[in-house]
């Protein structure tokens, strides 16, 4: 026999044993009765809905009485509920901070932690993070490839780029990025990145407020010429105006926060909407004290670390106040022009893992965005600019991540943190349980360390 006809044989072999495909167990089916359902999509909610979940992706949707279930199927009654898409965060840190311990170090770094803050993203109907440049070693590309039940989805772009010593805040996670001083540095930290096949670069391009240098423009020029050939898309923090006009017109591919030194005016948009697939994160930063949405996480969190969460929240940046109102005003405007606004919470830096994604909605609209504008940035634009074609909508063939809500955020947006239910890959995932475990006192050490990265 010759060898190159091993293979068939093999295959024919193969095939020969294996059971038919009538023998194997139907996979399981739920038909979802009820509900209002919003799609995702930014318009279309269908009121007393239906949809069928088979194993984990989603199957027909329609209203009630129009869906045909297969023969078998388990029937949920959700009437009186809202089901949405489980939302997409496209600006986290995992493994930045211990949620346990309140503390930011190095240590925080490791498998258990990192999958704590996967299973508290799904907790709260995040179906997918992207962790931006602080990850380190090869134990993010280790979980984005597992499949591990009951967590977010994990994408990561590995380590950032910044200026030696200039990108996160923490002096314990300095050493994360890549710093670089030469363009040759440069393009060898994007090809370290590119083996790793990182889901992006990021980059920081700030001074934050003078104390540290920014990585400059010959810099950051190599670095998107470089990831562009290798079919690399780059992220980048910034701060300034004139910064992000200048990274427009060295090709950047996206924006982790809103431009926040002044509103945007009419030559940043023009730029944008001279590059349709440039996305932005708005990041909104908190808004001025008022109600304490942190009295919310009392279901994940024992009192005490609230507390400190609290007390690191109420200092502030003193070098830079809050600018909700400017950065508020100019997304408004952005949204008006047709800018591809993504969502992101920068969780980890103070802002805990999954809650955030509620805060953040809510404060897209206080901006003066709606909700269903909000929401479809949070879910399908999100899932888009992630290249994540499975995610992000309630439709059919779609991973059947969603949320069931006791109220409609689409009338007031705080009542997407009303949940009843979340599911993940069509599983429900056990909040009860979680809850119990999480709520426990834990040991305190260290303080919190607040701060957009």
């Amino acid at each position: 026999m010759r060898a190159s006809s091993i293979p068939l044989v093999l295959l024919i072999l193969a095939v020969a044993c294996s059971p038919s495909s009538n023998a194997q167990p139907p996979a399981d089916a739920v038909l979802f009765e009820g509900a209002r359902v919003i799609l995702g999509d930014g318009s279309t909610v269908i009121e007393d809905g239906a949809f069928l979940v088979e194993g984990d992706l989603f199957g027909s949707v329609g209203r009630r009485g129009e869906l045909a279930a297969p023969d078998g199927a388990r029937r949920v009654d959700l009437t009186g509920k809202t089901v949405m898409p489980a939302l997409v965060d496209l600006h986290s840190h995992l493994g930045y901070t211990s949620v346990r311990t309140m503390t930011t170090s190095a240590d925080a770094y490791t498998r258990e932690n990192l999958i704590d803050h996967l299973r508290r993203y799904a907790y709260y109907g995040v179906s997918a993070t992207l962790s931006l440049g602080l990850d380190r070693g090869d134990l993010a590309f280790q979980l984005r490839d597992e499949a591990i039940p009951g967590v977010a989805e994990y994408r990561t772009a590995g380590r950032g780029i910044a200026m030696p010593n200039a990108g996160p805040l923490a002096e314990h996670w300095r050493d994360a990025p890549y710093g670089v001083t030469t363009e040759i540095d440069a393009r060898r930290a994007v090809e370290a990145l590119a083996a790793q096949q990182v889901d992006i670069v990021k980059i920081w391009v700030d001074d934050r407020g003078g104390t540290v240098e920014k990585l400059p423009p010959y810099l950051y020029r190599a670095i998107i010429d470089e990831a562009h050939q290798h079919g690399l898309r780059v992220v980048a923090h910034v701060y300034y105006l004139e910064d992000g006009k200048e990274l427009l017109r060295a090709g950047i591919d996206g924006f982790a926060h809103g431009i926040r030194d002044t509103e945007v005016d009419a030559a940043f948009v023009d730029l944008l909407m001279a590059r349709p697939d440039v996305f932005l994160i708005p990041n909104l930063p908190d808004q001025e004290p008022g109600r304490d949405d942190l009295a919310e996480l009392s279901a994940t969190l024992p009192a005490t670390q609230i507390d400190r969460m609290r007390e690191a929240l109420s200092g502030g940046d003193p070098a830079r106040p809050s600018s909700f109102g400017v950065q508020a005003r100019s997304l408004v405007r952005l949204n008006a022009a047709g800018v591809r606004i993504g969502f992101g919470t920068d969780a980890g830096t103070g802002r805990p893992f999954g809650w955030s994604a509620h805060a953040e909605l809510a404060d897209m609209v206080a901006a003066g965005l709606t909700p269903a504008e909000a929401i479809r940035a949070a879910t399908q634009t999100s899932a888009d600019i992630l290249g994540l074609a499975d995610h992000g909508t309630v439709a059919e063939g779609k991973r059947a991540d969603f949320i069931v809500l006791e109220a409609n955020p689409l009338d007031e947006i705080l009542n997407s943190r009303r949940i009843a239910r979340v599911y993940v890959r069509g599983r429900e995932v056990d909040r009860a349980a979680l809850s119990r475990a999480w709520t426990e006192p834990a040991p305190i050490s260290g303080a919190a360390n607040r701060g957009d990265r």
